[in-house]
This record gives structure tokens, C-alpha cells and sequence, in this order.
């Protein structure tokens, strides 16, 4: 099933902006849970259905505070920084896609929690993935938003792009403000790098393994994944939607906020 939600007109090229991180929501309880000999840490806010937000490689939950407001009325909000992303520690462990979905599913099992649904940012959007591959009895739905199945998926210098170079000097301040090793970010960028650059790689079969309802979504003018990557995943994963977002990049979630949560709520509680 292909979806294309229709938006009115912006004065400007809004898919090239890269609006402010917002602000963390008032009244999320953080906190930090010992998981895989690191501290990670999370934020919890509203009651109702689980909903873990997974955010995108650099970044940190704070990215997620216009969707926080949108879902706390009727869930609960689970925010996490990946392992060496924000305010979460990391050690000499090389950053991989089943290491950091094995960090989710700790983290869970920290707060009690037997079943979430996902909501996932590029890397989040795979692990996302990851959990609905390896751990399909934790996983309720998965919004995957930006995810690749494989390196191949992403666009070559996707560095160079000028809304991507702004996230990139973005997140370098972020780190600095945030983690518990300010001083790190260039190796951590180059961990990350490395990542990238060789995962995840699920097959054709892998993908077909999945039998949790999936929404996959992306921007139609996403910087760093392909298009017709995106329509491959939604045509191999079992019973995969497709969602292309309009006027809208790899940042929907921040260009286009009130879009990019009908989407999310249409599909976590419409059907």
C-alpha cells in the first residue's frame, strides 16, 4: 500500500531547512539504566500503550520533542540515547546494529516493560528493524523513518549535503553540551563511520522474516537514502506500507512536525 499525505505550500524550500532541536518536554522523569556495562540513559513521560523513540546516528532524544507532545496524551513515552549518543555512556565495545537493539531490549526489560511500539530515526529506524527481526515478541508496530537494509541503500557524500553539514556541526555541539566524554566526538563520529559503513547488511530473506505491522516512511527529498531503497523495503518486508512524506528530507520529523504526526499517530492508533 502506497501513501502520499498532501501539505500546503511553503514559501520556501522547507526540505532544505534544518529547524532548531527542540527543547526537552516538561515533565519527562530521566533517568539511567546499567545495560550491557554502560549507563543509558532514558526519559518516560504520559501513560498508556509503550512507545519507544529510537533516534537517528549523531543525535540524541532531544530530537523528538515535537512528536513527545503529540503521543503523550495516550501513551507512554520512552525516550533513550544510544550508546555513546547524548547523555549515554559507551566503552571500548565497536559500535553495531545488534549490539545497540540488544541495548533497547535491556533497557526494557529495566522499566518492566514486556511490549513496545517503535518509532525510529535513520539508525533508530533500524534498530527498530533489528527488533521486529530478532526480538519479534517485544515489538507491538514499527514506524521506521530513514532506515537502510544495507549500506548500498545510503547516497555516497551524503556529508557534502548542506542541510546534512549543518546536522553534522549541529550534533558536534550537542555532544559537547551533552556526553559524559565531551572530548570524544571525533572518535566517536569515526566509530559511527565505520558502522555505517558495513551495516546493517539484512538480505531479501532477512527482511522477510518480519511479521509486525511496518510502516516505512521517508522524505522525498531524504539527503542520505536512496528512493528506490525505501520502495525495497516496503515491497520485501511482509505486508509493509509505504509513506513518502512531501517537501520533507531525512529531518521531516522537525520540517514538517504536524505532518509527520498525523502519519504516526494514523498509524500507531487509527488501524
Amino acid at each position: 500500500m502506497f501513501l502520499l499525505f498532501c501539505a500546503p505550500a511553503w514559501a520556501g524550500p522547507r526540505w532544505q531547512e534544518l529547524p532548531p532541536t527542540p527543547a526537552p518536554v516538561p515533565g519527562e522523569t530521566p533517568g539511567y539504566a546499567v545495560v550491557n556495562g554502560i549507563r543509558l540513559y532514558y526519559a518516560t513521560i504520559g501513560r498508556g500503550p509503550a512507545v519507544l523513540m529510537l533516534h537517528g546516528g549523531l543525535s540524541n532524544s532531544d530530537y523528538w520533542g515535537n512528536q513527545v507532545q503529540a503521543l503523550t496524551p495516550h501513551h507512554q513515552v520512552i525516550l533513550v540515547d544510544s550508546r555513546g549518543h547524548g547523555r549515554s555512556a559507551r566503552n571500548d565495545q565497536p559500535f553495531g546494529y545488534d549490539f545497540m537493539t540488544d541495548d533497547v531490549v535491556g533497557l526494557l526489560d529495566f522499566l518492566k516493560i514486556p511490549r513496545a511500539d517503535i518509532v525510529g530515526w535513520s539508525d533508530g529506524a533500524i534498530l527498530g528493524l533489528g527488533m521486529a527481526i530478532r526480538y519479534p515478541n517485544r515489538v507491538g508496530k514499527v514506524f521506521a523513518f530513514g532506515a537502510n537494509s544495507d549500506p548500498s541503500g545510503l547516497v555516497k557524500g551524503v556529508e557534502k549535503n548542506p542541510t546534512f553539514a549543518a546536522f553534522i556541526d549541529r550534533a558536534a555541539k550537542e555532544f559537547e553540551k551533552l556526553s559524559p566524554t565531551p572530548e570524544n566526538y571525533s572518535a566517536f563520529v569515526d566509530a559511527i563511520a565505520k558502522m555505517w559503513g558495513k551495516q546493517p547488511r539484512w538480505t531479501a530473506s532477512d527482511l522477510k522474516q518480519i511479521h509486525t505491522p511496518v510502516l516505512i516512511a521517508d522524505g522525498d527529498h531524504d539527503e542520505g537514502i536512496k528512493r528506490s531503497h525505501t520502495e525495497y523495503l516496503a515491497a520485501t518486508i511482509p505486508g509493509a506500507e509505504l509513506l513518502i512524506l512531501p517537501g520533507a528530507s531525512h529531518f521531516a520529523f522537525l520540517q514538517k512536525p504536524a505532518l509527520f504526526n498525523a502519519a504516526l499517530l494514523d498509524f500507531l492508533d487509527g488501524r
